[in-house]
């Protein structure tokens, strides 16, 4: 009998210790849900180089795609990077967990005037990860006016010529603004008004693209498009003749964040992630290969000091660098709460005519 009692204590311990090693080789992963065309693999390598963490990196295309997975109930990602508005919803839904700020004291690299913003006061839940704006990108070259307006978009000379962010809040928001109404109106009538006029530009739209949209301008392709500020920047580092501006009407501003969904299985492994991006070393992996705005003060410094030349080109284009008076022009896109359903209705509607 006392044998026995001795057997089963080894085996229980050996049960144990295996368990133990198993749930160890399952700790060293991070499962990361982001942009694609986003996170430098560099960077990711890296921070594996440095903490034996493996980076199992999962790409989305749209916010609405990223909500959409999570609300259908996908599980095992650690760490996401939403939008300002997505953040909103998601808070309220409860599917970010709050995260530990001892954790990450390399929150104290991110530009001050970055932090506490509205759609998550103190950042209980986010912290920044780039920025920027949308506006047009233009080659002046093949253009035969200089747009100044949205509206400029609508001319038949851009017939099958432009390409548009396959993002259905700042493509409806450009309509919206076209109108004169607020972008993020929930007015029904205000918002099939914009459908009928996104309908109206649908012979000028050659294609949606979300992840280059600048290679299309770059080809020739197409002459104009609706970009974020990141696809701009790439442009016109082939090509410096290109053109980004904010509109008249007014043009975007966003910011994308680190978060981690609700009952991620590696939550500790995220909170690691996201105080290594924030150091400057890797903050600026970031803004040399996906050149959005950094929100990282501690990296453009660095930056200034470490190349120099890609620094000044950091600063004196206004799609890394927007001047005030372009920045003065910028809507945030909120969360639209029960009106969501009428922005993702006019959008099927929209892209089930392509």
């Amino acid at each position: 009998m006392k044998i026995y009692r001795i057997s089963t204590v080894f085996v229980l311990v050996a049960l144990l210790l295996a368990a133990c090693g198993s749930a160890g080789g399952d700790a060293k992963v991070l499962n990361l849900y982001a942009w694609s065309e986003y996170v430098p693999q560099a960077m990711l390598d890296t921070f594996t180089q440095e903490t034996g963490i493996k980076v199992n990196y999962d790409t989305y295309s749209s916010n609405e795609e990223l909500l959409a997975k999570l609300q259908a109930g996908a599980s095992g990602y650690d760490l996401i990077i939403p939008s300002d508005y997505i953040v909103t919803g998601m808070i309220h839904q409860d599917m970010l967990e709050k995260l530990d700020m001892s954790k990450i004291p390399n929150i104290a690299n991110i530009d001050s005037k970055l932090l506490n913003p509205s759609f998550d006061p103190n950042n209980l839940y986010t912290v920044p990860y780039q920025w920027g704006t949308t506006g047009i990108l233009y080659d002046p070259a093949v253009v035969p006016f200089v747009p100044t307006r949205w509206a400029d978009l609508w001319d038949p000379a851009f017939a099958n010529r432009l390409v548009a962010l396959d993002d259905e809040r700042e493509i409806i928001g450009v309509a919206l603004q076209v109108l004169g109404y607020d972008k993020n109106t929930t007015d029904p009538q205000q918002l099939e008004a914009a459908k009928q006029k996104l309908l109206e530009l649908m012979p000028n739209i050659r294609l949606f693209d979300s992840d280059s949209p600048e290679s299309a301008i770059l080809s020739g392709e197409v002459w104009a498009g609706i970009v974020w500020n990141g696809n701009a920047s790439l442009g016109y580092a082939e090509n410096p003749t290109l053109v980004y501006i904010c509109p008249e009407e007014g043009c975007g501003i966003w910011f994308d964040n680190l978060a981690i969904p609700t009952n991620a299985p590696h939550a500790a492994n995220a909170l690691e992630f996201i105080n290594y991006v924030l150091n400057p070393e890797a903050s600026v992996l970031i803004t040399m290969e996906f050149p959005y705005s950094n929100p990282n003060a501690a990296a453009l410094e660095y930056l200034k000091t470490s190349d120099p030349t890609v620094y000044e080109s950091y600063m004196s284009f206004a799609g890394t660098n927007p001047p005030q008076d372009f920045l003065a022009r910028t809507t945030l896109i909120i969360d639209v709460g029960d009106a969501t359903t009428i922005y993702d209705r006019i959008w099927t509607e929209i892209k089930g005519g392509q």
